[in-house]
């Protein structure tokens, strides 16, 4: 809830919209906390997520990956449910058959042109001769929504200066696009940008409408790791136990491997290397210097370092693992069991995730 309001407060001194980013939770229930319990604007990285919303009540999705033609079908059966499904693309052949497919349906479908503020994944340079010729695409099939900008790079951003500029380009880049867009005669009405880094670091989004995040509900590793929140702040952890010892190796071995945390190794590029997660007590107390060094599909391996001694830890025991990547570890969980500090004794409730509906199709 800290994690929740602390987004939510600044995003209202910026006076932009908050567009969380519900991939990471995966659950109607974690959705609901973020505006108070109203279906609030969204963005999913699936269809399947956004099918998933849309039977919760969500009428306001932003499908913030690249579109193909396969998915328009429904794409266009959401739109007729009365979901506002905005699509993103970035070039003019995925205009064309957006436009297309618009004309075929009869119904305009809202489409968002991404704009490549850093170099990390797709997108259109504020410069590209073809950013002028996807908008006027879209706005001829009655399509263009706006623009839309993600600063992946400022997951690499390492201080809090480097964050700040990483916020202003990418303010400075989406809105630009805009102007380029409107010069030449386009309506833009949304200005997206967001990363959980550039979300809590940028100072002013004049000209931008909307902000996304989603990470932020839960931090982890890799935004403690960036400074962006501190350990105490990550609300998220996977319950293993303890099954064996290999002291002859210095290994305590869980039952949890990456099956349960996920494959992501995000914090080996940082000055901290934290392995597959920091080792915690039930109560949330990390265990110093004990880290989930190793990982097999079942297995975790817990190792000390920093000249920490190996603490005994017999069979049975229950520990927690912080994750280095919320997202990714979250997606590989039906659920999450809440521990609230105020709720006492009382029987910790469960919370169901979507997951085990949209499977990621």
């Amino acid at each position: 809830m800290r994690n929740i309001e602390r987004l939510a407060g600044r995003a209202d001194r910026l006076g932009v919209t908050l567009r969380p980013h519900v991939k990471t939770a995966k659950s109607l229930d974690v959705a609901a906390l973020m505006h108070g319990a109203s279906p609030c604007p969204v963005t999913v990285s699936t269809l399947a997520e956004a099918e998933a919303f849309a039977d919760g009540g969500y009428t306001d999705i932003t499908y913030a990956v690249g579109i193909d033609p396969h998915k328009l079908p429904r794409v266009v059966a959401l739109l007729r449910r009365g979901v506002t499904l905005r699509i993103l693309l970035d070039s003019p052949e995925q205009a064309a058959f957006v436009a297309d497919a618009a004309h075929e349906a009869d119904i305009a479908i809202p489409t968002q042109i991404e704009i490549d503020c850093d170099g990390h994944r797709g997108g259109l340079k504020t410069d590209a001769p073809a950013l002028v010729e996807v908008g006027r695409t879209l706005q001829e099939a009655g399509c263009l929504d706006g623009v839309l900008a993600h600063a992946g790079e400022s997951y690499f951003a390492y201080t809090p200066e480097e964050q700040r500029l990483s916020a202003k380009n990418e303010r400075d880049t989406a809105v630009d696009a805009a102007e380029k867009l409107r010069a030449a005669g386009l309506p833009v009405s949304t200005v997206s940008v967001g990363s959980t880094p550039t979300a809590h670091a940028a100072e002013n989004l004049t000209g931008v409408t909307e902000l996304r995040a989603g990470n932020y509900v839960f931090f982890d590793l890799v935004m403690a790791g960036l400074g962006v929140c501190q350990v105490d702040d990550i609300a998220l952890s996977v319950v293993v136990t303890v099954i064996g010892h290999r002291p002859e190796y210095g290994w305590i071995v869980t039952d949890g491997g990456w099956m349960a945390m996920s494959r992501d190794r995000g914090t080996a590029a940082q000055a901290q290397d934290q392995g597959y997660g920091l080792v915690a007590d039930l109560e949330g107390n990390l265990i110093p210097g004990l880290v989930m060094s190793a990982a097999s599909q079942e297995h975790g391996t817990l190792t000390a370092r920093d000249g920490a001694e190996l603490p005994g830890l017999p069979v049975g025991t229950r520990l927690r693992i912080l994750p280095n990547h919320a997202c990714a570890t979250a997606a590989q969980h039906g659920g999450y069991h809440v521990i609230e500090g105020t709720r006492g004794a009382d029987p910790a409730p469960a919370i169901e995730a979507v997951w085990n509906r949209i499977s990621g199709w």
